[in-house]
């Protein structure tokens, strides 16, 4: 599925098990980290961490999709998924986070609400709440009623 913001030409970013890095990894399509990293990354593109994978440092990218260990502050322009054996300790920024049962997350999470609705939403000028309009419920006394 093409992601739209990034041209996705078909190639991945693999850091593979049992490979430790310390530093930066700056590209424009998938990165996938099964080894260890020490640092940031930064991808328009989608961040897969597999189960035996760990970051330390930041991830800023489009989308996260994490099996693995991070402890990191991360922003997904996109979501963030984490997978049943996922744990992710640091702050997250996103507009949509995804946990499945068994994932662990321990930090502070922004989803960009801004401010607490003291009162419901009103409806635009054009717009009636049709609630008002309906006829009101009447009870027959002394009647049957007609099935």
């Amino acid at each position: 599925m093409k992601k739209a913001g990034y041209m996705d030409d078909g190639n991945i970013t693999l850091l593979a098990k049992g490979v430790e890095l310390k530093g930066e990894i700056k590209v424009e399509g998938t990165v996938r980290i099964d080894g260890r990293l020490e640092g940031d990354v930064q991808t328009k593109g989608e961040v897969i961490v597999g189960e035996d994978g760990i970051v330390k440092g930041s991830i800023s990218a489009g989308s996260l999709i994490s099996s693995g260990r991070i402890k990191a502050t991360v922003t997904a322009t996109e979501r963030v998924q984490l997978l049943k054996t996922a744990t992710l300790i640091g702050e997250v920024h996103c507009p949509v986070m995804v946990m499945e049962e068994g994932a662990k997350f321990q930090g502070v999470s922004d989803m960009g609400a801004t401010a607490w609705p003291e009162e419901a939403p009103r409806l635009p000028g054009n717009v009636r709440d049709m609630n008002q309009h309906r006829g009101k419920s009447v009870a027959l006394i002394g009647k049957e009623p007609d099935l």
